[in-house]
């Protein structure tokens, strides 16, 4: 039976990764000023002077070039190829270095600051390219950004990655990624996401001092982002470490469990893949408590209001699945399995758009579609959903 309903999941999030891919290419190519369109709602209608965003665009790059490492199907190199050429030639700051934040519909600079989150994505998204290209500048920018935020934005004092600078990199009041961030100077979010992006370049760039960081970032989380006694994720710190809030964040949760471990594998570091293998399974017992009875994943909790957030937005369900699978292959406890196939059915039920394809950007307290959200917009893109596809695909090998 358990093969069986394997094959079908399997089954299943090809088709699926394939209609995600299939939307993107159609319907959101800039065709009029270059690029990408940078939001279009659920009906599939295009603002067309909306600001583009650098992570939507360095997360369009690596979804493509994910697919075509996976299956080189030409669309998907061509649709890459888009994304490369419009990130260094209107997101790259030749002057300052780095990656402006926004542009505007024509490609021209709009919000120049500098966020440490948009570098770490465009890391990610050029060492995937390569893999699939192999075009040697798009390396060699991955590794000048990296080098970039070792000078920049590392804190060599207390270890970690300040927030936020502006276009020429001094101090900037505002550090948040948006508005709904507390505004301090070292996030676990942007924590995570560089280490998505130095694991990746790792892959094509084995450097030493590269791993070395790799390996920081692990500590950190160790250190500080986990909680000890909750297994929950402490999202936002000061420059000294010192943990600011108790917002629950289950998606991040759950989604670092299994990121934590690609990166220590990828490096070879086995204490620490013992380590996170020893944490992950109570981490993945703390996302539990955001299920609801429909398979879905709630957004955030406040544990001081006892306020649940009732959304269930379309990455945290993605996240949800790989990190209970990962949690089952890791236990060989099929509750965890069990969890992953009942929130994949809740995506199809709830978050796939059968209608004009795609995911809604999620579902609120009564199950109906959050409206006057993206479809495609500065922070919904084909990464979560295809990259769980991708993954998933992956581990269940034939």
């Amino acid at each position: 039976m358990k093969t069986q309903q394997l094959n079908i999941f399997k089954k299943e999030l090809t088709d699926e990764l394939k209609n995600i891919l299939t939307w993107w290419a159609a319907h959101a190519p800039d065709n009029a000023n270059g690029g990408f369109y940078g939001k279009i709602d659920d009906d599939n209608l295009v603002t067309a002077d909306s600001p583009k965003g650098s992570v939507l665009n360095a997360r369009i790059l690596w979804s493509f070039a994910a697919a075509y490492n996976h299956q080189p199907e030409h669309v998907y190199l061509e649709m890459a190829d888009r994304a490369y050429q419009y990130i260094i030639s209107h997101f790259i700051d030749s002057e300052e270095g780095g990656v402006y934040w926004s542009v505007n519909y024509k490609g021209e600079p709009l919000d120049t600051k500098k966020q440490v989150y948009a570098i770490a994505f465009t890391i990610y998204a050029l060492s995937e390219y390569y893999r699939a290209g192999k075009i040697e500048n798009a390396k060699q920018l991955a590794i000048d950004l990296f080098y970039l935020l070792i000078e920049k934005t590392y804190d060599p004092i207390k270890t970690g990655y300040f927030e936020a600078f502006t276009k020429d990199w001094h101090p900037i009041a505002d550090l948040r990624l948006s508005a709904k961030d507390a505004n301090e100077k070292k996030t676990m979010n942007t924590h995570l996401h560089v280490l998505e992006g130095y694991t990746n370049l790792y892959r094509i760039w084995p450097d030493k001092a590269l791993g070395g960081q790799i390996k920081t970032l692990l500590d950190n989380f160790f250190e500080h982002f986990i909680d000890k006694e909750t297994h929950h994720l402490t999202l936002f710190f000061d420059e000294d470490w010192q943990a600011k809030g108790d917002l629950i964040s289950y998606g991040h949760d759950i989604e670092a469990t299994w990121l934590l471990l690609e990166a220590a594998e990828v490096i070879g570091d086995k204490a620490s893949i013992k380590k996170i293998k020893e944490i992950t399974i109570p981490m993945a017992d703390a996302t539990i408590t955001g299920l609801d009875i429909d398979g879905g994943l709630w957004y955030e909790y406040e544990p001081k209001e006892n306020h649940l957030v009732k959304e269930k937005h379309w990455w945290v369900q993605a996240e949800a699945m790989v990190g209970f699978f990962n949690a089952w292959q890791i236990s060989s406890d099929d509750k965890y399995l069990n969890i992953s196939l009942k929130n994949w059915g809740f995506i199809k039920t709830k978050i796939l758009d059968k209608q004009n394809g795609e995911w809604f950007w999620g579902t609120n307290e009564n199950g109906g579609v959050m409206p006057g959200e993206d479809k495609a917009g500065i922070w919904k893109c084909p990464y979560h959903n295809s990259r769980a596809c991708l993954e998933l695909i992956g581990r269940m090998v034939d």
